[in-house]
């Protein structure tokens, strides 16, 4: 079977993580291939996501690299058996790549996903209306056919909170989200009120960095932070205007653990914030 030309994010992880398994071996690629019996050009493929592994493959390859971490060789198992075709595939062509891999990020997250926004909603909270007055800020300016179908995506993309009744959001928004006013006054009011009904369900939380907190982990538009099924699958996502940034490495990762710890310290409670968000909606003025 020839390579795949472009692996998706799924895919690219799990080939991160058998480089890891190699490297933190001692081994180079054609030391590994020589052990496994396979060309060189293999291993570099399946490290690089473009070759699916067997889960008798991993298994081979964690023998041969003395891994020991059981619960993470399962979970790698585990990934190659999932080949679904995600929802975010019918936007293949129409929208670029890296934004449908925020819906894959998501999708695939088996524990929490935290969210940290400093300047506007995110994006699993967003309102139809709202993400039209997001996508409309864009530089170069999207026309209006573009701008529907950016905000028909990032709507679609809450489905993963109902698709997987398991699955929890936890939001973290500065202030300052609140009175940012996208698309303008009343569809910001709109977008409170959706806030607050989100606020209300199981599966989500949402706190607020008030502006009297004298310091929070830095004016970043969009973190989002997806647990895994292990620890090492743990994903960090930084979402822009330009598309996202993903971040797997352990170092990085345990950074951005830092920071929503410091964050989580610095917000209201869910009861508070759900007030603030109450009365900010109350006291917006055209």
């Amino acid at each position: 079977m020839p390579p795949r030309r472009h692996p998706t994010l799924r895919q690219r992880r799990h080939g991160a993580e058998l480089r890891r398994i190699r490297e933190a071996a001692g081994l180079n690629g054609p030391q590994l291939a020589r052990i496994l019996d396979i060309d060189a050009s293999q291993v570099s493929q399946m490290e690089g996501g473009k070759a699916g592994v067997s889960r008798q493959r991993i298994r081979a390859i964690a023998g041969a690299c003395k891994c020991l971490n059981d619960p993470l060789v399962e979970a790698l198992s585990s990934m190659t058996q999932d080949r679904s075709r995600g929802w975010w595939e019918e936007y293949r062509g129409l929208l670029q790549s890296p934004f449908l891999e925020s819906a894959e990020h998501e999708d695939f997250a088996a524990g929490p996903i935290k969210v940290w926004t400093s300047n506007f909603m995110p994006g699993l909270l967003q309102s139809s209306d709202y993400a039209k007055g997001m996508f409309s800020r864009r530089i170069p300016s999207l026309s209006v056919r573009e701008i529907d179908l950016h905000a028909a995506f990032r709507v679609q993309r809450r489905g993963v909170l109902t698709r997987s009744p398991g699955k929890r959001l936890e939001a973290y928004l500065h202030e300052a989200c609140l009175l940012t006013r996208y698309g303008g006054t009343q569809i910001l009011r709109q977008q409170l009120e959706c806030l607050v009904e989100d606020s209300h369900r199981d599966n989500i939380s949402i706190r607020v960095v008030p502006f009297e907190t004298h310091t929070y982990p830095g004016a970043i538009e969009s973190l989002i932070y997806s647990v895994g099924e292990v620890p090492e699958l743990d994903t960090v996502e930084l979402e822009s205007s330009r598309g996202p940034i993903f971040f797997d490495a352990p170092s990085e990762i345990e950074s951005y653990r830092a920071i929503f710890r410091r964050i989580e310290k610095s917000a209201l409670s869910e009861e508070e914030s759900r007030k603030l968000i109450i009365e900010t909606a109350r006291n917006l003025r055209i």
